[in-house]
C-alpha cells in the first residue's frame, strides 16, 4: 500500500513541474547525437500523460506468458509515431487520444484481469503511435543524427521502465497477500492521471474560443 501511495505522490509532483514537460533540453531542438539521445530518455519520463501510460504498459503486461512483445510493440509504434510527425503527417485529436489511452489502460489495470496478449498488443501499438506523435515535436528541424539519438533514447527508456515496473510489480504481488488490492490501487492512479489530462483537453477545447 506505501509502494503504491509513493508513487501517486510521485506522480504529482512530477506535475508540479509542469513548466519544463516535454523539454528535457530547455525547448531547443537537438543538435547532435547525445542531445538527441538526452532528449529522447527526457521526454518520456518527464511527459506525465506518457510516462503514466508506459507504466500501465508495463503493468498490463507483467503477467503474461511472453512479458516483451507488449511493451515492444508500444515501443516500436512510438518510434514509427515521431517518423509520422517528422512526414510533416497529422493525427486527428492526438492529445485527446493520448488521455484516454492513459485512462482506458488504468482503467484495464484497475480490473486486475489478465488481458489478451495479441489484442491488447496492438491497442497499446495504436496509442503509441499517438504517443509517438507527440514525442515527435521535440525533433521538428533536427539533423538525421540528433533523430537517431533522439529515437534510441526513447525507445531504451521506455523499454526500461515498461519491464521494470513488471518486473516489479511481479515481485511485489509474489511477496504480498494484499497484491489484488495494490494492483487495483495502481490501475487507478493511472486511470486518474489519465482523467485528469482529459478533463484539462475537454475544458480546454470548449474555452478556446470564448
Amino acid at each position: 500500500m506505501t509502494r503504491i501511495f509513493a508513487t501517486a505522490t510521485l506522480f504529482l509532483l512530477t506535475s508540479l513541474s509542469s513548466a519544463f514537460a516535454h523539454h528535457p533540453l530547455g525547448g531547443d531542438t537537438p543538435t547532435t547525437l547525445m542531445h538527441g539521445l538526452l532528449s529522447g530518455i527526457g521526454h518520456p519520463v518527464i511527459g506525465f500523460d506518457h510516462l503514466a501510460f508506459v507504466i500501465a504498459v508495463g503493468l498490463l503486461a507483467a503477467f503474461q506468458r511472453n512479458r516483451v512483445l507488449m511493451p515492444a510493440g508500444f515501443v516500436i509504434a512510438t518510434m514509427i509515431g515521431t517518423m509520422v510527425t517528422l512526414s510533416a503527417a497529422t493525427l486527428p485529436m492526438a492529445e485527446i487520444v493520448i488521455t484516454l489511452s492513459v485512462l482506458a489502460a488504468g482503467v484495464m489495470v484497475m480490473r486486475g484481469k489478465l488481458a489478451d496478449l495479441v489484442p491488447t498488443t496492438a491497442i497499446v501499438a495504436v496509442a503509441g503511435l499517438f504517443h509517438g506523435w507527440a514525442y515527435g515535436a521535440a525533433v521538428i528541424g533536427a539533423e538525421t543524427t540528433p533523430i537517431i539519438g533522439y529515437l534510441a533514447g526513447m525507445a531504451m527508456v521506455q523499454m526500461v521502465i515498461a519491464l521494470g515496473v513488471g518486473a516489479g510489480a511481479r515481485a511485489i504481488w509474489q511477496a504480498a497477500g494484499a497484491s489484488a488490492i495494490q494492483a487495483r490501487l495502481a490501475g487507478a492512479v493511472v486511470a486518474g492521471v489519465g482523467l485528469t489530462y482529459l478533463v484539462e483537453n475537454v475544458e480546454g477545447m470548449l474555452f478556446s474560443g470564448m
